[in-house]
């Protein structure tokens, strides 16, 4: 077994010849006063904060940026001028002002995040390999078309998918033959079983998946693995960290944090960092944003550090699955991990309200309405439970376009102030 492919990147962008914990832990300390010393003399977002650390302990004295934070005061975060911008990707809080977070790049953030995925991806792949890219592709400098120079750096050939329906999905893979995809887990999990159910299992060439741009319940990551002898590797990222964070190694414990770039936290609700190990929230530090730098932003990511050094002998620290913080009844990973075992679901879109839950669920052939019905009554007894099981045409398109949620449903209320 290899070591992490990250470990060397990381030491060509320092210019050093080995990577080591201590030596790494100085570089954070140091980009982080840095980071202080810039917000000063900026006049950033952050400049009332200290100028200067003693040591990266002193870190959990700062205060923490939230998503409400970025969405109302982004432009005040901006510490370059927009004339010096490549890319700007905005999208709704889940916070209470309703307001879009802006996150700027420039195009030496947008380098180190195609470095990383070119790092990830050649752990899966390389010459010779076809790869189909199934991630939107918006323009000169979107997601997709990172990952397809990322890809071609890796001496791959890239495909593009892109989203589409079920048959131009299912389409791309028959005509392309690709042995490799970096997508979204559960739309994969859809495709692959819908193929299968069109050309046969053995028909499928796909065998390495790196999942990314969505929560990776693990019953779906199971399911892919068992039913079609996927070896998966997952990423993390978010548009807060330039779309790269963490990348999974050969040994396929953990994801490995890009930790030059970015200084990760565990916290608890309250805000306390917890030791290695504990899981909680995500914070981070993007120590090495040219636009756009955060300080103790809380993700609202759950995870935790993985106690264990790596069998692949990095040093970099590693985040186990990340999951998002459950915020209503029904958590749509919870609801993925316990229907997605029903071999014939293709996909299904989740609604609750005072009531109950409401279930549309697109299934091959329409089958599988008792087995749903029955996992649901085994997981939330006495649940009222409404679901609608129709086969799943090939010319719909997927649920949901982005990230899966459970969708609240609002009532009218009354004049007398009762649902």
């Amino acid at each position: 077994m290899g070591r992490t492919r990250l470990d060397g990147l990381i030491c060509r962008q320092e210019h050093w010849k080995e990577l080591t914990r201590e030596r790494l832990e100085e570089l954070q300390l140091r980009r982080l006063n840095e980071l202080l010393a810039r917000e000063k003399r900026r006049k950033g977002f952050y400049r009332d904060l200290p100028e200067r650390l003693s040591s990266l302990k002193e870190l959990r004295k700062l205060p923490f940026t939230t998503p409400s934070m970025l969405a109302e005061q982004g432009n005040r975060m901006l510490l370059l001028s927009q004339s010096e911008i490549l890319r700007v990707i905005s999208g709704e809080t889940s916070g209470t002002s309703g307001q879009a977070k802006r996150v700027f790049y420039t195009e030496r953030d947008l380098c180190h995040t195609v470095e990383l995925f070119e790092t990830g991806i050649g752990e899966m792949c390389g010459i010779g390999n076809r790869v189909l890219i199934d991630m939107p592709f918006s323009g000169e400098h979107g997601l997709g078309n990172l990952i397809e120079r990322a890809v071609e750096r890796t001496g791959a050939l890239p495909l593009r998918g892109g989203g589409g329906s079920w048959k131009e999905r299912i389409c791309r893979i028959r005509e392309g033959r690709p042995d490799c995809i970096i997508g979204f887990p559960v739309p994969l999990m859809g495709t692959a079983r819908l193929y299968a159910h069109v050309y046969g299992r053995d028909d499928f060439p796909i065998r390495k998946a790196l999942v990314s741009g969505d929560a990776c319940p693990p019953g779906v990551l199971k399911c892919l693995e068992e039913e079609f002898s996927m070896t998966l590797f997952p990423h993390y990222g978010s548009r807060e960290m330039a779309l790269a964070g963490a990348i999974t190694c050969p040994a396929h414990e953990g994801m490995h944090l890009r930790e030059n770039h970015i200084l990760a936290e565990i916290v608890d609700d309250a805000g306390n960092v917890l030791p290695d190990g504990e899981e909680g929230e995500l914070v981070i530090t993007t120590l090495d944003m040219e636009a756009m730098p955060l300080l103790r932003y809380r993700t609202g990511d759950r995870t935790r550090f993985l106690l264990e050094p790596c069998p692949c002998g990095g040093v970099t620290r590693r985040l186990d699955r990340v999951s998002r913080m459950a915020k209503d009844v029904f958590w749509m990973e919870e609801l993925d991990d316990l229907l997605f075992p029903v071999k014939t679901l293709v996909d299904y879109r989740a609604a609750w309200d005072r009531d109950g839950l409401f279930l549309a669920a697109r299934t091959l052939e329409g089958h599988g309405a008792e087995e749903l019905e029955e996992r649901i009554g085994w997981k939330y007894p006495g649940l009222s439970l409404q679901l609608e099981v129709s086969p799943c045409r090939l010319e719909e398109f997927p649920c949901y376009k982005g990230k899966r949620c459970v969708e609240k449903i609002c009532h009218v209320f009354d004049m007398e102030g009762e649902s």
